[in-house]
């Protein structure tokens, strides 16, 4: 029995040695036939490139009218008529609004007359001062008298000149019972109906409509202390700025920059500019929001960089770089404006170099750069450098 016993256990080690010793080949045999590395992966790149490009500012505006009239009569009386086109364009001299003239045409009749009388008592005086004259040569009437001849004979040219002013005045206030539009523009609409007596004057007088005028419009915005220093002689010289109205078919619009503050204003930090933009169409009215493109330098070669090669960390905004030894590099850089879907790079790049613009990739990798050609051909991938 023992001897089983054994023979069993030398065989059951004979079997584990041989075991262990197949087992240590292979493990030394995978060893010796273990794959190459792995080769690097490839990326899509694209080229740094250099425009002549003056660097712009973007800024939030409001479209204002050049002329805003709110139309008030100068004269008091009922509306007798309404002739203007609610929302509809005007020119200056269009007749809006007839109110009753008749009590008017009775003032100027009556002033009239009055100018009448007085040019009869002007011609009576003037023949009794004619008759006086002679007969104070011959001694048959005093002087006093003839003074007194003389001075009713200024006293009615007075009165003629004061009756010639009252038929002005009622004349005028009869024209004023016709309102017209001051300005060529867009009227609003009418706040008065026929029959509504409405107070003219100075002081409380009726508000019957507003006007605005269409070409040319306004483009009001404010500009930050940096932006007020970098336009310089901009203000002087009448520089081309971009304007954008959302939904607008035309899409860009030039206006020209007519006003800059004199000073910032300490509680916003802003200056007030202006810009004049065409608008023979009248397609733009006011209070539309726009959004405002601000030269602040002059053109010069300006390296640009794709929007998707851009990624930001806490210090800042950075590109992936790929060098000459095909090896991706971390480079922080200072970036501008944009334009046609690049960005302005003011630090950071030089023209040329390579830029990553999609893949997982991380600096100190050896990676394969794409043609910059396939690269754009292909949508942009998420990866290291979003």
């Amino acid at each position: 029995m023992k001897k089983r016993l054994v023979i069993g256990a030398l065989l059951a080690g004979t079997v584990a040695g041989s075991t262990w010793l197949v087992g240590s080949a292979e493990a030394k045999g995978g060893g010796e036939g273990a794959a190459a590395p792995a080769a690097a992966p490839e990326i899509p790149v694209e080229e740094v490139t250099v425009r002549q490009l003056a660097e712009k500012v973007e800024l939030t505006g409001t479209l204002t009218a050049v002329e805003n009239v709110a139309l008030r009569p100068r004269v008091s009386g009922y509306v007798e008529a309404i002739h203007l086109p609610e929302g509809g364009l005007v020119k200056k001299g269009q007749l809006l609004f007839s109110l009753d003239d008749r009590p008017f045409q009775a003032a100027l009749q009556r002033a009239r007359a009055e100018l009448a009388r007085a040019q009869e008592r002007l011609t009576l005086t003037q023949r009794q001062a004619e008759r006086g004259e002679s007969l104070v040569a011959d001694q048959v009437i005093s002087q006093s008298k003839f003074d007194d001849m003389a001075a009713a004979r200024g006293e009615a040219r007075a009165q003629v000149d004061a009756a010639r002013a009252a038929v002005r005045a009622a004349e005028i206030e009869l024209g004023y019972t016709r309102i017209t539009s001051p300005i060529d523009g867009r009227v609003g609409q009418a706040l008065v109906r026929p029959g509504n007596l409405v107070s003219g004057g100075t002081d409380g007088a009726t508000l019957l409509t507003t006007i605005v005028s269409v070409d040319p419009i306004h483009v009001q915005f404010d500009v930050d202390e940096p932006t007020f220093l970098r336009l310089g002689a901009a203000r002087e010289q009448g520089a081309q700025v971009e304007v954008e109205l959302s939904g607008d078919e035309a899409g860009v619009r030039t206006a020209k920059l007519d006003f800059l503050g004199n000073q910032i204003d300490p509680s916003s930090g802003t200056a007030r500019a202006r810009a004049v933009l065409r608008n023979g169409d009248g397609a733009l009215s006011p209070g539309l929001f726009a959004r405002v493109r601000v030269p602040t330098s002059a053109p010069a070669a300006t390296p640009l960089v794709s929007e998707r090669a851009i990624a930001a960390d806490q210090g800042g905004r950075y590109v992936l770089v790929v060098d000459d030894q095909n090896v991706v590099q971390y480079r922080p850089v200072q970036l501008g404006g944009a334009t046609d879907g690049k960005r302005i790079v003011r630090e950071g790049l030089q023209p040329g170099e390579k830029v990553v613009v999609g893949g997982m990739v991380r600096p100190g990798m050896k990676v394969q750069p794409r043609q910059p050609a396939q690269a754009s051909a292909e949508a942009p991938a998420e990866g290291g450098v979003r």
